[in-house]
């Protein structure tokens, strides 16, 4: 009788044990697919559509490329724009033209490689499971390669290549360019603060990108970087200002903004106290313009700069992260995140119907695109920190909320709007087939001048070359889209509308912590 109550002794315990190993395994598996507070959680499942979607997106860099292409992805593009830069000895042949025309404007593309550049530092690891950081990088260099030769001294900054008014009399491809390709540049005689400091975000921002994987060149672009935001701080006067031609294309609104930008992304690239207290000093308050929501655009930093800035704030060290000016920075971003969520007090009003962002009938999609981008990042330093919730005037939302408001819209981008068609040539089974750009609307085996081009404009057929992955302008406020080649409103592509979109893309392809340090 003892003898048997020992046996079921034993075999209870045995039992128990087991219960014990298989709940440790359950709990095992738990952590080790949960992502880490630290940043190191392993990325989940790729999420089909904006894997494939993310993968179009990037192509669309190797569509707008100058210079002489390597490893060209692209059968309908081939070299150009070899002598750009050569009226002043500089090698300006790289860089990408910014939309469906052949100009190289320095603001926008800067904007451009500081978006790319951010995505890749925020995002990195989810890119590489699509097989898409590779391709970021590389189109990434492509620009700042550029950059870093359109600045051959301290205080001199190459920032357009082309005369917008003759380049946008033609319509060819960018292979037989024959006109005039005249450089402007910014000096201390005609400053232009806002592209320099736009200049010197792209190239600290890359730097950080770059430094696991090439050293040197990352000491050379934040070299570049301190010097160019020390002549855009010391000379301070707008590029509008300095360039009066450029008021018709990319106009300035301010330099504020960039300064504040330019010194969030130095500080987060040399950990360096004057860049931080440059940040939270008097320019911030001069220019921080708190607890007042605005656009994050190529013209408009100030929403960006304080997202990221309000990183310091989730994951920095206690004596910066208590910063007054640092939590003004936290607290003005979380008013941006209210104005987009649809179920805020203060949600903005300016939407469709049907829920997309919408602030411009030019270039629908930027606001639409760099809205949804923020709103993810956001949300990914929440996710990552714990933050339980954003109180919006009473009404509390929560990291997944934010992410909501992104997926809604880049679903609506991909198809879920009531053209039913993507608005990412390539996607789907109806995208717009007479996008606005010359490359693209001209046959490969042409090769006409610049007047006898327009033929192909004013055409009323499919481009026969596919601009694969660009984002189109977009809709107008109605949900409504005109597909004619000659509707530049809605129909051209750009470039820093494309990195918002891979930086949106990226942020929703799969699901991990954020990194809570880029160094």
């Amino acid at each position: 009788m003892r003898q048997k109550k020992k046996s079921r002794s034993v075999c209870c315990w045995s039992m128990l044990a087991l219960v014990v190993l298989a709940i440790a395994a359950v709990i095992l598996l738990i952590v080790m697919i949960k992502p880490t507070d630290d940043g190191s959680g392993t990325p989940g499942k790729p999420v089909k559509k904006y894997a494939d979607a993310l993968t179009l997106a990037m192509q669309f860099f190797d569509v707008q490329k100058s210079g002489k292409l390597e490893q060209n992805q692209i059968e309908w593009r081939g070299d150009s724009g070899l002598q750009d830069g050569s009226e002043a000895k500089l090698d300006l042949s790289k860089g990408m033209y910014d939309a469906g025309d052949h100009m190289k404007f320095g603001f926008p593309m800067a904007f451009t490689a500081t978006v790319l550049s951010w995505a890749i530092l925020e995002y990195g690891d989810q890119m590489q499971v699509v097989d898409q950081l590779e391709p970021a990088r590389s189109s990434l260099k492509w620009i700042t390669d550029y950059l870093i030769n359109a600045h051959p001294s301290e205080n001199v900054l190459y920032i357009q290549v082309g005369n917008p008014k003759l380049d946008h009399s033609c319509w060819n491809r960018p292979e037989d360019m024959k006109g005039k390709r005249p450089l402007r540049q910014v000096n201390t005689s005609a400053p232009g603060t806002d592209v320099a400091a736009e200049t010197a975000a792209a190239l600290a921002s890359a730097s950080l990108v770059f430094k696991s994987v090439d050293s040197t060149y990352a000491s050379s672009l934040l070299k570049h970087a301190k010097q160019l935001f020390a002549f855009a701080d010391k000379y301070r006067k707008s590029y509008s200002i300095s360039i009066p031609e450029v008021r018709s294309f990319y106009n300035s609104t301010g330099y504020g903004d960039e300064l504040l930008w330019a010194a969030g992304w130095l500080y987060h690239a040399t950990g360096e106290k004057s860049y931080f207290e440059y940040a939270t000093g008097k320019t911030a308050e001069a220019y921080g313009n708190w607890g007042n929501p605005t656009w994050f655009s190529w013209d408009n930093k100030l929403a960006g700069a304080q997202v990221l800035l309000s990183r310091v704030s989730f994951f920095g060290s206690k004596d910066v992260a208590s910063n007054d000016v640092i939590s003004k920075y936290r607290e003005t971003a979380e008013a941006v995140m209210c104005g987009f969520l649809p179920k805020s007090p203060t949600a903005t009003e300016s939407r469709t119907e049907n829920g997309l962002i919408w602030v411009s009938e030019w270039n629908a999609l930027q606001q639409s695109v760099s809205s949804a981008f923020l709103a993810v990042v956001y949300s990914d330093y929440m996710h990552t920190s714990r933050t339980p919730q954003i109180s919006c005037s009473g009404s509390t939302f929560k990291a997944s909320d934010l992410r909501d408001f992104a997926i809604s819209q880049a679903n609506y981008v991909l198809g879920e709007n009531p053209m039913q068609m993507s608005y990412v040539v390539g996607y789907g089974d109806t995208y717009p087939q007479q996008v606005h750009h010359r490359g693209a609307s001209i046959p490969a085996d042409e090769n006409p001048s610049c007047k006898d081009g327009f033929k192909w404009l004013e055409a009323d057929t499919p481009n026969p070359n596919i601009a694969t992955g660009a984002l189109v302008g977009g809709p107008f406020l109605n949900d409504t889209y005109i597909d004619v080649r000659n509707n530049s409103m809605q129909g051209e592509p750009s470039t820093y509308n494309s990195a918002l979109l891979v930086g949106l893309l990226s942020g929703l392809v799969t699901r991990s912590s954020v990194v809570q340090s880029f160094t």
